[in-house]
């Protein structure tokens, strides 16, 4: 297939296609006129780096693993790739990813507090749309609970 046809079938733009092929990630063979050919396992391959790259692997970090991976949807290294260099790059690279769930989870916390803090202020400040207006000198009135209407003098 064309790299117009993987781009159609992954939804990853024929421009990141051509940067996975200049990372050495996708190796697709050319045709007379220069045209990129991909097989039917590239389909695979693109949607492994794209997930591995979502994931926050470096392309560095996936070019040496992917020749070891055998499903899209699975990550099985042999023992043969986890040599002490990788290891210690995939170790790294879970402490940067920790490091960036940590800083979303602070952030997300900050973001409920700030929801929170303006949402009660506001509801402390004005009245509730269901309930009617505060009436003064009504006993009461600022309960937030409609106040039954005085019997007229006799």
């Amino acid at each position: 297939m064309k790299i117009g046809e993987l781009s159609r079938r992954t939804g990853v733009p024929t421009r990141m296609l051509r940067y996975y092929e200049e990372q050495d990630l996708l190796h697709p063979e050319r045709a007379d006129n220069g045209y990129r050919s991909y097989d039917e396992p590239a389909v695979h391959r693109v949607q492994q780096i794209r997930g591995l790259l979502d994931s926050g692997l470096t392309t560095e970090i996936i070019r040496r693993i992917l020749p070891f991976l055998d499903k899209p949807d699975e990550i099985h290294l042999h023992p043969e790739c986890l040599t002490p260099e990788t290891a210690a790059l995939l170790r790294g690279e879970a402490e940067r990813i920790q490091q960036r769930i940590d800083c979303l989870a602070r952030n997300r916390d900050a973001i409920h507090a700030y929801l929170a803090a303006v949402l009660s202020a506001s509801e402390a400040s004005s009245p509730s749309p269901a309930a009617p207006a505060p009436t003064p000198g009504r006993s009461g009135a600022t309960s937030g609970e409609p106040v039954p209407a005085e019997a007229p003098p006799t």
